[in-house]
């Protein structure tokens, strides 16, 4: 276990052994980050990622909801080993544990695990052209010998729907749309296995998100590659998705199917997040469910569930007891005292 000044992974904390079929394998995770206070003295911590279990099979794409600050962000970075140092839990990738590992076999790991980011715009050098964007990760790891080095971007890029002419002009020349083609073109380029899409279609135009998600969909079947796809929209993570998570002030309530998570949500804070799901029919009437009080802070949660201070449901053994991941039915957990019989 990596070492942390934060927090010391607690005593109960029991590891999963390796399973095959899984590519990722995440279990308890945690990342706090310090608080300081004057003279740089530690005086608490933002629980952005606290206890989050969850397993991904190969080829397949995990959805992972929730409002802003839940934490979804941090914890694709903190399974990528992008946000320092983990403060407690495990991360397996292909059953190796990611934060064990040396600077030499994380640097070959890199190549294996990828992420596309939210703004393409900003996460894409304005002073390099788009051929030196997708191609400078290539060289750095040798994935082609030289001489086929440019036959190679050119088939890259002709994946991602992007022309050979295009490599020798910059971001700002390009739509939104297409600068994430760039952006999914570089990621693409080292031959990865598992991608974290960190709401890769938020900042495009709806017309313009059907084509990067058609885009990736068909890259998945092509390649056999693995998503954590990251998203506030239900709808774009109905469609791509085959399993689906939601995420609630760092923790992971609700895990599933697609399929059983859509048609029968268990948690009151998923069903609350479902009914706002705009209904294509003017005549239909939406049960909205509206959620009353304000988001608690990740840096002073309330005891027990930590949802209890918004949930209609709520009883005194909510304000106290920690609720634990119960399978409700077949492969459908929640995170809820509710199911707790």
């Amino acid at each position: 276990m990596a070492k942390n000044s934060q927090i010391v992974t607690p005593s109960d904390f029991t590891p999963v052994e390796y399973d095959p079929q899984y590519i990722l394998m995440v279990n308890q995770l945690k990342k706090y980050f310090p608080i300081k206070g004057s003279l740089g003295k530690e005086v608490g911590a933002v629980k952005a990622v606290d206890g989050v279990t969850f397993n991904l099979k190969r080829g397949t794409t995990m959805g992972l909801v929730g409002e802003s600050g839940c934490g979804k962000t941090t914890t694709g970075r903190v399974i990528l080993r992008l946000s320092g140092e983990k403060t407690g839990g495990q991360v397996l990738f292909n059953g190796q544990e990611v934060y064990d590992m040396s600077k030499k076999q994380m640097r070959d790991l890199r190549t294996k695990m990828q992420i596309i980011f939210q703004d393409p715009f900003s996460s894409l050098s304005p002073r390099l052209p788009v051929g030196e964007i997708i191609g400078e990760a290539v060289k750095e790891h040798g994935v082609v010998p030289k001489n086929e080095y440019e036959d190679y971007l050119d088939q890259i890029m002709d994946e991602c729907g992007l022309q050979p002419f295009h490599k020798d002009r910059y971001p700002h020349e390009f739509s939104g749309g297409q600068r994430q083609r760039i952006c999914i073109a570089r990621a693409l380029a080292l031959n990865p296995e598992f991608v974290v899409c960190d709401e890769p279609v938020s900042a495009l135009d709806v017309s313009i998100q059907a084509q990067i998600i058609n885009l990736l969909n068909k890259l998945q079947e092509e390649r056999k590659l693995t998503y954590l796809f990251i998203s506030h929209d239900l709808s774009v993570v109905e469609h791509i998705s085959d399993t689906v998570g939601v995420m609630y002030l760092g923790n992971l309530v609700e895990y599933g199917d697609k399929k059983d998570i859509f048609k029968n949500p268990l948690h009151p804070y998923t069903k609350a997040l479902f009914s706002a799901i705009p209904i294509p029919d003017p005549k239909a009437k939406m049960n909205r469910i509206v959620l009353e009080g304000s988001i608690p802070s990740p840096a002073n949660p309330p005891a027990g569930c930590k949802f209890h201070t918004r949930c209609p449901y709520a009883t005194e053994r909510c304000k106290t007891e920690v609720p634990h991941q119960i399978e409700v039915e077949p492969g459908h957990y929640c995170v809820c005292h509710l199911y707790d019989k």
